[in-house]
């Protein structure tokens, strides 16, 4: 079937046809006529599988006739994360060519002055996440009375990131009247509980089986010691042995391993970029720009980079943190073999991920296969990790461990004389004789006794005088040498004054 075939415009056909695609992907063959004939639709497809197109091209179709109002947008577009909202830009920008539509993207990093002036214009696609999107509506700057359309994109990752009551209060804005089109990649059972909310009678679209991987895919494991800088070192291996890599994604969990990773690999001469949430708005595109023009082959992210990013020519995908929940592993490997293309995933697996990748082995239906090579664990890594908890406690404790028990161990040594901790240090060089270290401690025996002359003064004269001293008693030798029966001199004034006993007592 070509694209003739689904009901789309004359414009869009011919914007279709300009970027060279002639057959639609299974999820734009099945979901396009629905979208047309204004029903609501579930879509649930592997990541890579043109979801983005399926509602984009239909949208622009509908969009041909009408005209937005100031404030007011026709249409909006739900995205996750910046990236995927300025992806779906570019669609629409290419699709949409030969079209006068005004199309504003509302992400965070932007001041609210120059998208404020492109709501007053009126927009007919709106392309927002749903915390700038409320901000414009809590302000005042933005109605959504006028939706017509509405489209929840990746909305498994919008459970991931919390952004589900955002969702339902937006979607309370909206008309009830409204179309939705509701698209993801996996389907767990919260997400089944939204649709049934957010959705009339939609009609499902189901191409592949949920949380299934790409048949183009070839995905293999390789074990690893615990220790970071194992990690490391084998993903520079894996590099430099990879076979066909043009360039590839290295994933991480923490927005830290990607810094430490990134900066890992510009030390050992990789030329490579970083993507993860904490950078700013400006930086991110020009790190992603530069990996879809070639000009970095390798990419460290977190992932925000994870979902329904299309850079067709990722031929790699490294997972260098193998992922906490099973469907982020779906959506990274999705990153490669695209489009009918073949790539490969390799995962790095310390002793530590066998519970997570036993998951994601239960998830995707199929055993992940150990790598070609010689990758053993390294044997004190495999070793350690078999030995009981209890076990490595214990030695840790008598300070055969690394780390806090050495640091002990240094705090013990503080506490010997400098003389022996100065031995200790030069045992390995040659010890001067006896005699000659004989001055050296006289020395530093008569200087110990020089200052403890004037204390010993002190006290001597402390003790032979009898003046009470208030908060430094006398020493108790001192007072029974001196002191003789009925001799009170020694006491405070206060406690030689007379008991006076009640009256009538």
């Amino acid at each position: 079937m070509s694209f003739s075939n689904l009901g789309l415009s004359e414009k869009v056909l011919a914007a279709v046809a300009a970027t060279g695609y002639t057959n639609p992907t299974p999820i734009q063959e099945q979901a396009i006529p629905h979208v047309l004939a204004r029903k609501d639709v579930l879509g649930i497809a592997q990541t890579g599988t043109g979801k983005t197109a399926a509602f984009v091209l239909p949208m622009l179709t509908i969009l041909e006739k009408g005209r937005a109002r100031a404030r007011m947008p026709r249409t909006l577009i739900l995205e996750p994360t910046r990236e995927l909202a300025a992806q779906v830009k570019e669609n629409f920008d290419r699709y949409g060519a030969g079209q006068k539509l005004n199309v504003a993207l509302l992400i965070g990093g932007v001041s609210f002055g120059d998208q404020d002036a492109k709501l007053m214009r009126g927009v007919d696609v709106l392309i927002a996440t749903p915390g700038r999107l409320l901000d414009h509506t809590e302000r005042g700057g933005l109605l959504l009375t006028g939706v017509e359309l509405l489209v929840i994109d990746e909305a498994d990752r919008m459970l991931d990131m919390g952004f589900i009551p955002d969702i339902e209060r937006i979607c309370k804005l909206v008309p009830f009247t409204r179309q939705t089109l509701f698209f993801t990649a996996t389907m767990p059972p919260e997400i089944r509980r939204i649709t049934e909310a957010f959705l009339h009678n939609p009609q499902k679209v189901e191409v592949s089986r949920p949380a299934t991987t790409a048949v183009t895919v070839t995905q293999a494991q390789v074990p690893a010691g615990r220790e970071a800088h194992e990690k490391r070192e084998l993903l520079r291996r894996l590099l430099r042995e990879a076979k066909d890599l043009k360039n590839a994604i290295i994933f991480c969990n923490r927005k830290r391993e990607v810094a430490i990773v990134h900066k890992s690999l510009q030390k050992h001469g990789f030329s490579v970029g970083a993507l993860h949430g904490d950078m700013d708005q400006p930086a991110r595109m020009a790190a992603l720009d530069q990996f879809r023009k070639g000009e970095l082959p390798l990419l460290v992210a977190s992932d925000v980079a994870a979902r329904g990013l299309d850079i067709p020519e990722v031929s790699h995908v490294f997972n260098f943190d193998v992922p906490h929940h099973a469907d982020d592993y779906v959506h990274r490997i999705g990153r490669t073999g695209r489009a009918g293309r073949t790539g490969t995933a390799i995962s790095i697996v310390t002793p530590l991920d066998q519970k997570s990748m036993a998951a994601i082995e239960k998830l995707i239906g199929q055993s992940i296969p150990r790598a070609e090579g010689d990758y053993e664990v390294p044997a004190e890594s495999s070793e350690a990790s078999e030995r009981p908890r209890e076990q490595r406690g214990r030695e840790r404790s008598r300070g055969g461990g690394r780390g806090k028990p050495q640091r002990g161990r240094d705090r013990e040594r503080s506490h010997e004389p400098r003389e022996a901790r100065g031995e200790a240090r030069h045992a390995s060089e040659s010890r001067p004789s006896s005699e000659a270290r004989q001055p050296a401690e006289s020395r530093h025996r008569s200087d110990d006794k020089r200052r403890a002359e004037p204390r010993q003064a002190a006290r001597q004269q402390a003790n032979t005088s009898h003046v009470p001293s208030i908060g430094r008693p006398e020493p108790r030798r001192q007072r029974e040498v001196d002191t003789e029966p009925g001799d009170h001199s020694h006491l405070p004034a206060f406690l030689l004054r007379p008991v006076r006993s009640p009256a009538g007592a």
